[in-house]
Protein backbone atom coordinates (compact mmCIF):
# COMPACT_ATOMS: atom_id res chain seq x y z
CA UNK A 1 0.00 0.00 0.00
CA UNK A 2 1.05 3.66 -0.94
CA UNK A 3 1.52 5.67 1.77
CA UNK A 4 -0.66 7.91 0.47
CA UNK A 5 -3.16 10.48 1.90
CA UNK A 6 -6.32 9.36 0.00
CA UNK A 7 -6.00 5.37 0.54
CA UNK A 8 -5.44 6.04 4.13
CA UNK A 9 -8.38 8.35 4.52
CA UNK A 10 -10.37 5.74 2.40
CA UNK A 11 -9.44 2.83 4.74
CA UNK A 12 -10.31 4.90 7.77
CA UNK A 13 -13.65 6.03 6.15
CA UNK A 14 -14.17 2.24 5.63
CA UNK A 15 -12.95 1.41 9.19
CA UNK A 16 -16.18 3.08 11.30
CA UNK A 17 -18.07 1.37 13.08
CA UNK A 18 -21.68 0.22 12.18
CA UNK A 19 -24.58 -2.11 12.60
CA UNK A 20 -24.63 -3.46 9.33
CA UNK A 21 -24.58 -1.01 6.69
CA UNK A 22 -26.64 1.28 8.66
CA UNK A 23 -25.85 4.95 9.54
CA UNK A 24 -21.86 5.44 11.40
CA UNK A 25 -21.84 5.03 15.18
CA UNK A 26 -19.74 7.64 15.79
CA UNK A 27 -19.04 7.27 19.43
CA UNK A 28 -17.11 3.65 19.11
CA UNK A 29 -14.63 5.58 16.52
CA UNK A 30 -12.99 3.71 14.16
CA UNK A 31 -10.70 0.82 13.29
CA UNK A 32 -8.03 0.16 10.32
CA UNK A 33 -5.66 -2.47 10.13
CA UNK A 34 -2.38 -3.45 7.91
CA UNK A 35 -0.18 -6.46 7.35
CA UNK A 36 3.18 -6.89 6.39
CA UNK A 37 2.15 -9.91 3.97
CA UNK A 38 5.15 -11.92 5.61
CA UNK A 39 5.32 -15.66 6.17
CA UNK A 40 4.45 -16.79 9.79
CA UNK A 41 7.70 -16.34 11.40
CA UNK A 42 8.06 -12.86 10.07
CA UNK A 43 4.41 -11.52 10.17
CA UNK A 44 3.53 -7.95 11.49
CA UNK A 45 0.28 -6.08 12.13
CA UNK A 46 -0.76 -3.07 12.72
CA UNK A 47 -4.51 -2.18 14.10
CA UNK A 48 -5.34 1.22 15.32
CA UNK A 49 -8.66 1.83 17.12
CA UNK A 50 -9.07 5.49 17.36
CA UNK A 51 -12.03 8.04 18.13
CA UNK A 52 -14.29 6.04 20.35
CA UNK A 53 -15.56 8.25 23.37
CA UNK A 54 -18.64 5.84 24.64
CA UNK A 55 -16.56 2.83 24.36
CA UNK A 56 -15.90 0.56 27.33
CA UNK A 57 -12.71 -0.77 25.53
CA UNK A 58 -9.62 1.95 25.27
CA UNK A 59 -8.61 3.93 22.01
CA UNK A 60 -5.01 1.48 21.01
CA UNK A 61 -2.52 1.15 18.80
CA UNK A 62 -1.24 -2.50 18.78
CA UNK A 63 1.79 -3.08 16.89
CA UNK A 64 2.26 -7.29 16.27
CA UNK A 65 5.76 -8.23 16.11
CA UNK A 66 7.29 -11.61 15.44
CA UNK A 67 7.78 -13.72 18.30
CA UNK A 68 10.75 -16.49 16.37
CA UNK A 69 13.20 -16.92 14.06
CA UNK A 70 15.62 -14.88 12.70
CA UNK A 71 13.28 -11.33 12.00
CA UNK A 72 12.39 -11.91 15.87
CA UNK A 73 16.17 -12.06 17.27
CA UNK A 74 16.32 -9.14 14.72
CA UNK A 75 13.72 -6.61 15.53
CA UNK A 76 13.22 -8.06 19.55
CA UNK A 77 15.81 -5.96 20.87
CA UNK A 78 15.64 -2.88 23.46
CA UNK A 79 16.64 -0.43 21.09
CA UNK A 80 14.66 -1.05 18.14
CA UNK A 81 11.34 -1.61 20.50
CA UNK A 82 12.59 1.50 21.76
CA UNK A 83 13.00 3.56 18.83
CA UNK A 84 9.34 1.77 17.56
CA UNK A 85 7.91 3.53 20.68
CA UNK A 86 9.34 6.81 20.83
CA UNK A 87 7.92 6.81 16.76
CA UNK A 88 4.58 5.94 17.85
CA UNK A 89 4.85 8.69 20.82
CA UNK A 90 5.53 10.87 18.19
CA UNK A 91 2.84 9.82 15.76
CA UNK A 92 -0.16 9.19 18.34
CA UNK A 93 0.76 10.77 21.59
CA UNK A 94 -0.52 7.59 23.53
CA UNK A 95 -1.56 8.13 27.27
CA UNK A 96 0.88 4.70 27.22
CA UNK A 97 2.51 1.70 25.56
CA UNK A 98 3.28 -1.75 26.53
CA UNK A 99 5.78 -4.18 24.32
CA UNK A 100 5.06 -7.33 26.08
CA UNK A 101 4.69 -11.25 24.36
CA UNK A 102 0.57 -12.15 25.16
CA UNK A 103 1.84 -14.79 27.53
CA UNK A 104 3.40 -11.96 29.37
CA UNK A 105 0.14 -9.90 29.06
CA UNK A 106 -2.13 -13.30 30.28
CA UNK A 107 0.28 -12.72 33.71
CA UNK A 108 0.48 -8.91 34.09
CA UNK A 109 -3.82 -8.68 34.09
CA UNK A 110 -5.38 -11.91 33.82
CA UNK A 111 -8.55 -10.30 34.11
CA UNK A 112 -7.98 -7.52 31.76
CA UNK A 113 -8.94 -5.40 34.92
CA UNK A 114 -6.71 -2.04 34.42
CA UNK A 115 -6.24 0.35 32.31
CA UNK A 116 -2.43 0.23 31.60
CA UNK A 117 0.02 -3.13 31.26
CA UNK A 118 3.38 -3.15 32.10
CA UNK A 119 5.58 -4.83 29.22
CA UNK A 120 9.09 -5.45 28.32
CA UNK A 121 8.87 -1.41 27.80
CA UNK A 122 6.44 0.36 28.75
CA UNK A 123 5.11 4.01 27.94
CA UNK A 124 3.84 6.45 30.05
CA UNK A 125 2.90 9.95 29.29
CA UNK A 126 3.37 13.09 31.36
CA UNK A 127 -0.60 13.25 31.58
CA UNK A 128 -0.68 9.82 33.53
CA UNK A 129 1.86 11.10 36.27
CA UNK A 130 5.13 10.91 37.24
CA UNK A 131 6.65 7.39 37.10
CA UNK A 132 8.75 7.07 40.46
CA UNK A 133 12.11 5.40 41.39
CA UNK A 134 12.25 1.62 40.29
CA UNK A 135 14.56 -0.96 41.13
CA UNK A 136 17.46 -2.09 38.92
CA UNK A 137 18.06 -3.22 36.62
CA UNK A 138 15.17 -1.46 35.40
CA UNK A 139 15.88 1.86 33.39
CA UNK A 140 13.69 5.20 33.21
CA UNK A 141 14.65 7.77 30.28
CA UNK A 142 12.30 10.72 29.57
CA UNK A 143 10.35 10.28 25.68
CA UNK A 144 10.87 14.09 24.62
CA UNK A 145 8.76 16.35 26.83
CA UNK A 146 5.97 13.68 26.62
CA UNK A 147 6.33 10.97 29.13
CA UNK A 148 8.40 8.07 30.14
CA UNK A 149 9.79 4.85 28.86
CA UNK A 150 10.68 1.91 31.18
CA UNK A 151 12.83 -0.70 30.19
CA UNK A 152 12.56 -3.28 32.60
CA UNK A 153 15.42 -5.78 31.80
CA UNK A 154 18.44 -5.19 29.28
CA UNK A 155 17.62 -8.93 28.05
CA UNK A 156 15.09 -10.22 26.14
CA UNK A 157 12.41 -10.49 28.79
CA UNK A 158 10.58 -13.75 29.15
CA UNK A 159 8.00 -15.55 30.95
CA UNK A 160 10.02 -18.64 31.49
CA UNK A 161 12.73 -16.35 33.69
CA UNK A 162 10.99 -16.12 36.92
CA UNK A 163 13.41 -13.10 37.89
CA UNK A 164 11.36 -11.09 34.93
CA UNK A 165 8.01 -12.05 35.83
CA UNK A 166 8.76 -10.89 40.01
CA UNK A 167 10.53 -7.84 38.36
CA UNK A 168 7.56 -6.82 36.18
CA UNK A 169 4.97 -7.93 39.06
CA UNK A 170 7.12 -5.33 41.59
CA UNK A 171 7.37 -2.35 38.97
CA UNK A 172 3.29 -3.01 38.53
CA UNK A 173 2.87 -2.60 41.93
CA UNK A 174 5.84 0.68 42.31
CA UNK A 175 3.44 2.24 39.10
CA UNK A 176 -0.04 1.21 40.83
CA UNK A 177 0.71 3.19 44.08
CA UNK A 178 2.08 5.93 42.34
CA UNK A 179 -1.32 6.58 40.54
CA UNK A 180 0.10 5.13 37.01
CA UNK A 181 -2.27 2.43 36.80
CA UNK A 182 -5.99 2.07 38.25
CA UNK A 183 -8.40 -0.83 38.36
CA UNK A 184 -11.57 -0.71 36.11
Amino acid sequence: MPPDVSVLTDLFRRGVNREGRGPIIEELGLRVGFLNGGAASDDARLSIKCGAFDDPSPNNCLLSLPFYGPTAERVLTPSVLEAVMRGMVAAWEPEWIAAMSREHRDLDDPDNRTNAWVGWLTYFSKQRGTVPPLPAPVRIEPVEDKGTLIVLTPERFTVANPEHVALGRRVRELLTRAGLIHTR
